[in-house]
Order: structure tokens, then sequence, then C-alpha cells
């Protein structure tokens, strides 16, 4: 008999997973699935979901289990670490239901159509990234400006220095900097630290039209 999961997660405390539960509740019963085990973990979407309770429960997991969960940016922060879990969770045999984007993901020919799909999506969008920040740079060194550490910051190293080319480069772009930190890797309150100790500023320079074209054409970062 297969075994049913429910994971919910908020980003602070300040939060609650009310709303998630009730709908995660609904979709259970209209499709009968219970018992269900509910996990509930407040923790940033940008940390890898191995290192969440997410990951703890695709590890008890056994093939023929479903896993439930409200929406994608539950699972994960990006296309590319939804797609990782649900890849994941096929190696196992384990089912992904994500309830708002009706997305069933199974060894039935449709669920297989729509990872392919997914993972698409995912490559375009690592693609889309590299390009725009790539741009952001090409057009700030246009300008003049000066992508290294400014004069007079704090002369210890940071965790982000290695990243401080792209934060720029995205920054450039008007990227927010909960979708720059999800990218990185990193929480918002450190990106900003991070901005604030190396004298960062967001509207230093801006991309040309190019772009800024480019941009609108993809989606937003989500706080």
């Amino acid at each position: 008999m297969p075994r049913y999961f429910a994971y919910l997660r908020v980003s602070t405390s300040e939060q609650d997973t009310a709303s998630q539960r009730l709908a995660m509740l609904d979709y259970a019963n209209a499709k009968g699935f219970a018992p269900i085990e509910i996990v509930e973990e407040t923790a940033s979407r940008a940390t890898d979901w191995r290192k969440r309770q997410v990951g703890a429960l695709l590890e008890r997991a056994e093939p023929g289990d479903v896993l439930i969960f409200p929406e994608f940016s539950r699972l994960a922060g990006s296309a590319l670490g939804v797609l990782d879990f649900i890849n994941a969770a096929r190696d196992k045999a384990v089912s992904v239901h994500i309830i708002k984007q009706s997305f069933v993901a199974d060894d039935s020919l449709e669920g297989k159509i729509l990872a392919t799909i997914y993972g698409l999506v995912a490559d375009i969008e690592r693609t889309l990234l590299r390009q725009r920040t790539k741009e952001g740079v090409a057009n700030a060194r246009a300008q003049g400006k000066t992508l290294g550490r400014p004069k007079g910051s704090t002369a210890a190293t940071l965790k982000l220095d290695a990243k401080a080319t792209e934060i720029r480069g995205m920054l450039a772009l008007n990227v927010s900097k909960a979708e720059i930190a999800r990218r990185i890797g990193c929480s918002r309150d450190t990106l900003s630290q991070f901005i604030k100790k190396r004298n960062i500023k967001a509207g230093e320079y801006r991309p040309g039209s190019a772009a800024g074209l480019i941009q609108q054409t993809s989606a937003g970062g989500h706080a």
C-alpha cells in the first residue's frame, strides 16, 4: 500500500502554513489520499532541498509512495532545484504532486512529458541568466564602471566576494535582491549585508536597452 506525505514550508517564523494545509487537505480528500503524514518546516527556499526536511522525507519514501506539495516554490527556489528533486523522486519510483500547478510527476507518459518540458524550462532559465549577467557586466564596463572591490571596502574576505561580479551584473539588470539571493544560493539578509559592506549601490549603473529587453522576457523573483 502506498503511503502519502505532504510537505509544507514557510520562509520565516512570522508566516504560517494554515492556507497551505487547507489546500493540501482538500486535494488529499479529493484524491482519496489517506492517511497522510504532514511535514512542516520554516526554512529559506534558497537552501538546497537535500539540507531541508524535504530531503529527509524523500529518503524515507519508498517505491509507490506519494509526496504532495502546495506549489513549486515550496519545494525549491528555482526550476533547476525542482527538476533535481523530481528526478531524484523518480529514481525511487515516488510520485510527486504539485497542487497549484496541477502537476503530477510519475511513471505515466504524461508525467514523463511534463518532466521533460520542465527540464527544458530549467535549461532556458539558466542560459538566460548567464546571458543577462554577461550583458549587464559588459554594459557596465562600457560605461567605465569598475566591477572589482570598491576602494575603501573592508579588507577581510567575505563569503560572497567570489560572486561579486555576478551580483553587480544582476544589479545592473535591476534584478531584485530576493531573486539574486535565490540564484546565488544565500539568504536575502546575507546578500544585503554583503552589498552594504562592499558599498555596492543597486543603482550605480544600469544596462542598455538590449539587456533591458532580455530582462523583460524572463520571470522575476519572489521574496
